[in-house]
């Protein structure tokens, strides 16, 4: 929409994927290098607009295909969970899933035409991993289809129990990486117009802002098919394989000293552990077991929240990493607080329509000693989100690699909690809009397949006038 000179950034619904957008597009397409800093330091457009005209010009070199006469590496986020999944146990806690009752007339045709088409355009959903000489390598099949598994439950007794069942025994079935493929599908038809859809998928192809690609594409593709057109969408410029390549070439040639040495000192002398009161003993290994608790907020304490978070010119989720905070503080005792929190990565325009594992997490280090007032509190965490923000093209296997922090199975290295915030902002979400069917979400893989990666996530999102969420 038009917006004037004067208008300023965090009345327009500023929060952190939009602000890191709004970083990527300047990047793009004025070839200048905004820092996400600036910005909350000049959230009048026009006070920006006259930062960007003294900014630095763009150094970073473009994605470009690579070349596919060898074997292909991994990203660094994918040779983490490569190592993890060679763990017992570990796999189905990287397992990413949603579900979809779809009432009405269902073209069986057009759905798995789409869901077939999205393998093809996608190679990260045609990707298996072996070892080369010791050394996990990407393998890319020249083609694919949608691995859909169907069954017809009309006449069972208890259709409803017994798709419940499937769909968590589907969202747990654990995959080969290997062999594959990483991403399947169950469609249970329930009775005449109704039927359940689970989609899985390995975290190592896919994350969060990949489930809404595959959802938008999936909902432009089965219409263009349901009304006998061609496939509607625009072809790829890259392919995950050629981000990694990109990634590794990258951090060899240009490296990154500056972000390497910021998160040093940033995570230097920070705690190992965080000591929540726990019912039962922490356990040698990590089993990943878990649990689901939903939650809401009221939209009046919501519309507060905001409110006070825009009065101290700072995005929601670093408001709500604040209260997590103190919350955890409290608990443990301890004053020194990491949180892990996720950031979608895609700071390149032509990864956004990509499916593929690009999600990065930050450990952000909360001080919350010396009884800050809560303007001091919210500083703090605005100083620290920004600075992290600022680093984070260092991936954080890389991170924990310099930091070098005691080692375990039996917690994640540098924080065991984690802040997940969806803010709506990124691709498709979970909204699929197909013609002549009622659209209702069913529960994600944390839910139906009850795992958890860290001692606790709090996991939130703004949906209409509340934040909403669980832990």
């Amino acid at each position: 929409e038009p917006i004037g000179r004067r208008d300023h950034f965090f009345a327009l619904g500023g929060h952190s994927l939009l602000v890191m957008r709004v970083v990527v597009r300047v990047r793009q397409m004025l070839r200048r290098e905004l820092k996400m800093s600036d910005l909350f330091a000049h959230p009048v457009l026009a006070d920006l607009a006259q930062v960007l005209a003294e900014a630095a010009p763009v150094t970073l070199p473009p994605i470009v295909p690579a070349l596919r006469q060898g074997p292909l590496p991994l990203s660094f986020a994918q040779q983490r969970l490569w190592f993890l999944a060679q763990l017992e146990g570990v796999s189905e806690a990287y397992h990413l899933s949603f579900g979809l009752t779809l009432e009405g007339e269902l073209d069986l045709d057009a759905l798995r035409r789409a869901l077939d088409t999205v393998i093809a355009r996608h190679e990260a959903l045609r990707t298996t991993f072996v070892e080369v000489e010791g050394v996990p390598v990407q393998c890319i099949a020249a083609e694919g289809r949608f691995a859909l598994e169907e069954q017809d439950l009309r006449g069972q007794p208890e259709a409803g129990r017994l798709a419940r069942r499937l769909a968590r025994q589907e969202a747990r079935r654990p995959f080969d990486l290997r062999k594959g493929p990483l991403i399947r599908g169950l469609l249970l038809r329930l009775d005449e117009q109704r039927y359940g859809l689970r989609v899985t998928m390995h975290h190592i192809v896919t994350d969060g802002w990949s489930l809404g690609v595959l959802v938008e594409e999936l909902g432009a593709l089965y219409r263009a098919f349901q009304q006998g057109r061609p496939d509607p969408l625009p072809a790829l410029p890259i392919q995950y394989a050629d981000y990694a390549v990109w990634q590794r070439h990258w951090l060899a040639e240009e490296g990154l000293q500056q972000q390497e040495a910021y998160w040093t000192a940033a995570l230097a002398g920070a705690p190992v552990l965080l000591s929540l009161p726990t019912d039962r003993p922490r356990p040698v290994q990590q089993s990943y077991a878990g649990g689901f608790v939903p939650w809401s907020c009221p939209a009046a304490l919501t519309e507060g929240l905001k409110g006070l978070a825009q009065r101290h010119g700072l995005t929601l989720h670093m408001l709500l990493l604040g209260a997590w905070a103190v919350l955890l503080s409290r608990l443990s005792g301890q004053t020194d607080i990491v949180i892990g929190t996720p950031v979608a990565n895609r700071r390149r325009l032509e990864t956004e329509p990509l499916i593929g594992f690009f999600v990065n997490t930050l450990a952000i280090r909360v001080d919350v000693g010396e009884e800050p007032s809560v303007g001091e509190l919210l500083a703090r965490v605005k100083r620290q989100s920004l600075a992290a923000q600022q680093h984070q093209d260092l991936p954080f296997e890389q991170v924990v690699e310099r930091v070098q922090p005691v080692r375990s199975l039996s917690h994640s290295p540098l924080f065991q909690v984690m802040l997940q915030w969806q803010s709506g902002g990124g691709r498709g979400g979970d909204a699929l809009a197909l013609p002549g069917l009622s659209i209702q979400r069913g529960a994600r893989a944390e839910e139906a397949a009850r795992t958890a990666k860290f001692d606790q996530t709090l996991s939130l999102a703004e949906v209409g006038e509340r934040l909403v969420g669980g832990l």
